[in-house]
């Protein structure tokens, strides 16, 4: 399988290593950014599906 034929989760998840990855920061400081990036994404589609029912 090809990367561009991946879901596109898969293809969005190879372009956000890429560009950490580029940017050469450290791990923890990396995996802090991604928790608050899931935390408010996570947030938003509970919002959605709170004011969607």
């Amino acid at each position: 399988m090809t990367l561009k034929n991946a879901p596109a989760y898969i293809q969005l998840a190879v372009d956000i290593i890429q560009i950490l990855e580029e940017h050469e920061l450290d791990n923890e400081t990396v995996l802090k950014a991604l928790s608050i990036v899931t935390q408010d994404f996570e947030s938003k589609t509970n919002n959605t599906s709170t004011s969607t029912s």
